[in-house]
């Protein structure tokens, strides 16, 4: 009679778990009720490492940063405004990438104030009805030169190593989201290099392009902290136990081109992790092809790269997510980009990624455009018409949507989302587009409140940190520096104009404003909008830093496009 009960409890709690996974839809269905989707990109994965601390072996390596890291890279405060706009546009879904080495103590624990945030941000998202996938992003990637700089590596020696940390971390992150519904998926990691930071395929950076020993490691490594990933997440309990899970390729390479035969390895070499759960993984990968190669030439690479896809997984009922993508050309003739100097190259390219991804029920997630910077702040969109071409491309019609652009704004701009605190490398900066979206010149009206009696100092220079020799404060010429006298606590009101060649300037580089002693409360631009749609123009920091194509930090032996001081560079 014992052994019968047990027996029955048993039954009973094996139909209660499948009665549990039946409440969540598959992903299949998720991939398709996803609709298009959007990266919240330079955001929550935005980092800023002290150059002197790039061993993940050393303490010092860990949790360098707070909340501030959020906007590093030169972005808004995500906002829920921002994410009510996306929804109102049409988009459907929204990635919010995010990184955790610089929140986390050596020891693997994430900080109650990062993890805060990231529930915050995620909120903002189910708020509005939307999917969200969250992820490990930049504790991958190229690393700097000679050192360890991101420390989760497709490397099999690596992951035996940091196996417990990373495993530690998805722990965390799983039991903290572990009661929220089928719309927060969970993505195992971003773009995981091996020890030779290769893109393409792995070893492509090794000597000799190839190298069969490393690309196997490699490839055993990034199929092994899948599986971590996995059976973390479903252990964790709640809704883990079936909630939809993304494992990318090696790299998120995508199988795009055929000037290596290598370059399919990254699909066939992933295995979809063993799950208890099944039907609940879906595959991701990336992709930004050149479109100078000619529209043409673009649609044939897609079709071939979607025709791979479902060689290796779509045709096994794996279904996939495009996770980033967009153009490789992101600053071509005087630091503009695609979408400015081939706009209508650009939009065929996008109407027809997002079409013949939908053919295969994939869903796509277009990379960080379509809203940047400053423009984030009210918020609008800086490319309405790309933003519109994808809704369109996949909904039909978007009569029933909107794209609120900077026209709707009557001639402000608001470029301070939060007062700030100047000091001397550490200012407030307006990026170039904000400036350029004005007919001929603008004003700049700022507020401030003195801080201490003695040494205040406002500066303002380009975005190449050259000081201005010539501006106006309240129609008085002075030179880039301006030492504002006043009572500590007080709050004052000035208004910065610059001469014409000023101002086409910063319509080229930007605006950095530094200084000492004083608190920025209000930084406004008015002027007259240009008619029509402004472009969008990224703001890259001035120094010897260089930047892949996607805005990640990269070191200076990184192979293919990067940008350094704004200016795109091939290196071979």
């Amino acid at each position: 009679m014992k052994k019968l009960f047990t027996v029955v409890l048993c039954l009973l709690f094996t139909a209660s778990l499948h009665s549990n996974a039946a409440d969540f839809e598959t992903a299949t269905e998720a991939v398709k009720n996803m609709g298009v989707g959007w990266n919240l990109g330079n955001t929550l994965e935005a980092n800023a490492q002290n150059k002197e601390n790039l061993d993940p072996t050393k303490s010092n390596y860990w949790g360098q940063q707070g909340l501030e890291s959020e906007t590093c890279w030169g972005q808004a405060y995500a906002t829920p405004e921002l994410l009510q706009m996306m929804k109102k546009a049409g988009f459907g879904a929204i990635r919010v990438p995010v990184t955790w080495y610089n929140h986390l103590d050596a020891d693997g624990n994430i900080k109650e104030e990062w993890m805060a945030r990231v529930k915050e941000v995620v909120g903002y998202v189910l708020d509005q009805g939307m999917y969200c996938i969250i992820n490990v992003h930049h504790d991958t990637g190229a690393d700097e030169s000679g050192k360890s700089y991101h420390w989760i590596k497709a490397e099999y020696a690596n992951y035996t190593t940091n196996k417990a940390k990373y495993e530690k971390i998805w722990q965390q992150i799983a039991t903290a989201f572990k009661d929220y519904d089928q719309k927060l998926l969970f993505e195992s990691y971003n773009e995981m290099l091996d020890k030779y930071s290769s893109w393409c395929f792995a070893s492509y950076n090794s000597d000799g392009g190839y190298n069969a020993t490393d690309a196997a490691d490699a490839y055993k490594a990034i199929n092994a902290y899948a599986q971590s990933f996995v059976d973390v997440v479903r252990k964790s309990g709640g809704n883990n136990a079936q909630r939809n899970l993304v494992v990318n390729t090696y790299a998120a390479c995508c199988g795009s081109g055929t000037w290596n035969t290598h370059l399919k390895d990254p699909l066939s070499q992933l295995t979809v992790p063993t799950d208890p759960a099944t039907g609940h993984i879906m595959v991701q990968v990336h992709d930004y092809p050149n479109i100078e190669n000619g529209i043409s030439n673009v649609k044939k690479e897609i079709d071939d790269m979607v025709s791979a896809w479902n060689t290796y997984f779509i045709s096994k009922g794996i279904p996939m997510i495009l996770g980033e993508w967009g153009s490789a050309n992101v600053d071509k003739g005087d630091g503009k980009t695609d979408y400015d100097v081939r706009r209508d190259v650009m939009l065929e390219f996008a109407d027809y990624m997002v079409k013949k991804c939908k053919e295969y029920n994939v869903a796509t997630f277009y990379w960080m455009g379509l809203t940047d910077g400053v423009f984030r702040i009210q918020p609008v969109f800086n490319q309405p018409d790309l933003a519109e071409t994808i809704i369109k491309a996949y909904h039909g019609s978007t009569s029933s949507f909107e794209f609120p652009t900077i026209a709707n704004l009557n001639g402000s701009l608001n470029c301070l989302q939060k007062e700030k605190t100047i000091d001397w490398g550490n200012g407030i900066s307006i990026i170039k587009s904000a400036f350029s979206t004005f007919e001929n010149t603008v004003k700049l009206e700022l507020s401030y409140t003195v801080t201490s009696n003695s040494g205040q100092n406002i500066q303002f220079n380009d975005g190449e940190w050259n000081t201005f020799t010539s501006i106006f404060i309240d129609g008085t010429a002075k030179g880039g520096t301006y030492n504002p006298q006043g009572t500590v606590g007080n709050t004052y009101n000035i208004t910065v104009t610059f001469p014409q060649t000023v101002y086409d300037k910063l319509c080229q580089s930007g605006l950095i404003i530094q200084g000492s002693n004083v608190t920025i409360t209000k930084a406004m631009l008015k002027g007259t909008i240009i008619t029509g749609i402004s472009p969008l123009i990224i703001n890259r920091p001035a120094n010897n830093t260089f930047y892949n194509i996607k805005g990640q930090r990269v070191n200076e032996n990184y192979k293919g496009i990067v940008i350094k001081n704004g200016k795109k560079i091939i290196q071979k």
